[in-house]
């Protein structure tokens, strides 16, 4: 099963950057760079699956990408 996954990004009136993977309640991370908010979103997406395949919640055997969505 293949499963890909869009980022949402947006700049915060302080000048970071947050990523969202919306698929993916709670995965929501900020970084100084759109790349750094963009690695740690991807890092909890990855967190968030592997306890989903721990627990049982999802197959064991996945091909994940991650998307950039343009704002």
């Amino acid at each position: 099963m293949a499963l890909s996954f869009a980022i949402e990004l947006e700049q915060e009136d302080d000048g970071r950057w947050i990523a969202e993977v919306p698929d993916l309640p709670g995965v929501l991370a900020y970084g100084a760079t759109e790349r750094a908010a963009i690695a740690a979103a991807e890092a909890l997406a990855l967190r968030v699956l592997a306890d989903r395949i721990e627990t049982g919640e999802a197959e064991a055997s996945l091909s994940i990408t991650f998307a950039p969505v343009a704002a």
